[in-house]
């Protein structure tokens, strides 16, 4: 190749990056988020002297249409980014709605649908957030959903204790929570 022909060629080159919308390239350094986008969560509570604790990445709206769009309706969804989300209750069995779980650590995926939300209790709990397994599932259950007035921008997990051996098990993002009850079994 000529002198005359690389100095075409980068000219060609230079000029279709400059005619690119501005969405097309990257954002300025001041307009880039600090820090990781799906920062590393893990939320504990005790229920019956028992510790439950969920472990998840937690993206954020970011401006972004998210039930329906981001996640879409009638897909295995990972509740979360990077590494798949688990709950984990190390000195007793837990129920989750109707599924009982020897002590240990589970993953949670979840199967969105606009009317109706199923939880999925899965045995592998160190798969990547797209390696969705369905040979290991242990069981599905069906989610309580809420509408919320105000939108939670970054996506939340709560264990909440009830009375006795009760409690709640909640996502909550965008305008969505869906929540299943959670029991400590003796």
């Amino acid at each position: 190749m000529t002198s005359i022909t690389r100095v075409v060629w980068t000219v060609i080159a230079l000029t279709a990056l400059w005619a690119l919308p501005a969405t097309a390239q990257a954002p300025k350094q001041e307009e880039r988020p600090k820090g990781p986008l799906s920062p590393s969560q893990k939320v504990t509570a005790t229920i019956a002297g028992a510790s439950i604790a969920m472990t998840y990445d937690a993206p954020s709206m970011r401006g972004r249409e998210i039930f329906g769009r981001l996640v879409p309706y009638g897909s295995v969804w990972c509740p979360g980014a990077n590494w798949a989300t688990t709950i984990s209750s190390p000195e007793a069995g837990i129920q989750i709605g109707t599924l009982k779980l020897p002590k240990g650590v589970y993953a949670l995926w979840v199967l969105p649908n606009k009317d109706e939300w199923e939880l999925i209790v899965n045995s592998d709990d160190k798969a990547f957030h797209l390696n969705y397994n369905k040979e290991k599932d242990l069981g599905r259950m069906k989610l309580n959903l809420k509408h919320l007035e105000e939108p939670v921008e970054q996506l939340r997990f709560e264990v909440r204790p009830g009375s006795g051996n009760q409690g709640t098990l909640s996502l909550l993002w965008e305008k969505t929570e869906a929540s299943i009850s959670l029991t400590v079994l003796p």
